[in-house]
């Protein structure tokens, strides 16, 4: 007698889901990113470093520094059982998350980083739950369907995306054109 396939999945999963690739975060120590960035690059693991670019006033002239997006962290996609591989590297602290799983992070929120990166000017932003502010969806252009707080900047348009997962948040321009009122979600309450 055949067995349903997910019955199947069932008895496998626990497994499998070690052996599965995910986006998690290493938490590493002040200024060291860029650093922990090229020991993964040598050993061939997979990882995101999103920078931004700064200009910053020193006594006799104007300096363009390239500086990480998220200060202490680095994007690496890895199965859990390969954990040990980037805990080991020199000026990693640890995964971030909770004290028994550490948080993974979806492939949505990595890939609208990366087009926020290449599609706009990004910069990082205090994470706080904001009280004003519209609900924004951004329904055009590269990061279409991305969410956040509408944030004005000056001239400028820009929208606030928070990654609850890490609790961080960067804002990116966008064209005022480009952005829409998000539908309200619907909350649960529960009675006590």
């Amino acid at each position: 007698m055949k067995r349903p396939i997910s019955e199947i999945a069932l008895k496998i999963s626990p497994d499998a889901a070690l052996l599965m690739a995910k986006w998690y975060v290493l938490f590493v120590r002040s200024n060291q990113e860029k650093r922990v960035a090229q020991h993964l690059a040598h050993r061939q693991i997979e990882h995101f470093l999103p920078v931004f670019d700064s200009i910053h006033q020193w006594r006799d002239r104007k300096v363009k520094l390239s500086q990480p997006l998220f200060t202490g962290y680095v994007f690496v996609r890895i199965s859990l059982v390969e954990r040990l591989k980037v805990l080991v590297i020199p000026n990693v602290v640890n995964l971030v998350g909770t004290r028994n799983t550490p948080s993974t992070i979806s492939d949505e929120e990595i890939t609208g980083i990366r087009h926020a990166m290449a599609n706009g000017k990004v910069e990082p932003h205090p994470y706080w739950p904001l009280k004003e502010g519209s609900w924004v969806v951004i329904n055009a252009g590269a990061m279409v369907g991305m969410e956040g707080r509408l944030v004005r900047l000056q001239n400028n348009t820009r929208v606030l995306i928070s990654l609850n997962s890490i609790s961080r948040a960067f804002t990116v321009e966008v064209d005022s054109g480009s952005v829409e009122l998000a539908p309200k979600k619907k909350i649960l309450q529960y009675a006590c």
